[in-house]
């Protein structure tokens, strides 16, 4: 299986400090991103910091999963006896090739990965956040759930605890489908069947990156927006 891949990443309108990370390794066959948070500059250091070591972990041998949590000890790692990085934390969504057709993913927060099969969109991760939670619940609809107030809270992150609970997915691919990783800033800017529109009208991986981040930015561009688009091709 080989992968074409394409990012983008944007500071959106508001923000004026980028706190998302992102890799594309293609000689790892990882990729991934990670949406930080968390005082001055602290989102943007626990994002790279997560990145960093994934990739290290990763390179390492290790499984997607030891790699995460890698990630998270870092972050914490990293914070310590910094006080102005205490309370930092990061998402993270990370792809690697598990051989054959399948991709594994792993998943931490509230960015998302999905799947463009056939022209029809699916969403492969769970959110770790409180309005998920109530959606799962059946407390709140997913529409109501798009606009809530606190729908920035998220109940999983890196950097939070010394142990860290990942979520992993296997995923069939085939010739023609599309993945999309990205962070928050683009989901709660765009509508899903926004996102599947923008993301069928261009073939070309980075032209749809870049789209799909412009399209979070015109629809007011509230946070930082991440892209990561993989195309499976022969």
């Amino acid at each position: 299986m080989r992968l074409a891949a394409g990012a983008f990443t944007h500071e959106g309108r508001i923000r004026d400090l980028n706190e998302d990370s992102h890799v594309i390794d293609e000689r790892l066959l990882l990729f991934a991103i990670a949406d930080g948070m968390g005082g001055h500059k602290g989102g943007e250091v626990a994002s790279q910091t997560a990145i960093e070591a994934l990739r290290a972990a990763v390179a390492g041998g290790r499984s997607i999963n030891d790699a995460i949590t890698m990630a998270n000890s870092a972050v914490i790692e990293r914070a310590h006896g910094r006080p102005e990085l205490a309370g930092m934390g990061t998402t993270m969504t990370a792809a690697v090739v598990a051989g054959g057709r399948q991709l594994l993913i792993g998943h931490v927060g509230d960015s998302r990965a999905y799947l463009l099969h056939g022209g029809e969109l699916r969403r492969l991760t769970q959110d770790h956040s409180l309005v998920e939670e109530l959606v799962r619940d059946g407390r709140l609809t997913p529409e109501q759930a798009e606009s809530h107030p606190r729908r920035s809270i998220i109940t999983r992150a890196l950097g939070v605890d010394a142990e860290v609970d990942v979520d992993l997915y296997t995923v069939e691919v085939t010739p023609g489908d599309r993945v999309i990783l990205c962070s928050d800033g683009l989901t709660t800017m765009v509508r899903e069947r926004d996102i599947e529109r923008i993301a069928r009208a261009d073939p070309d991986a980075q032209r749809a990156s870049e789209a799909l981040v412009d399209a979070a930015n015109e629809a007011g561009g509230e946070d930082n927006i991440t892209v990561v688009l993989l195309d499976v091709v022969e």
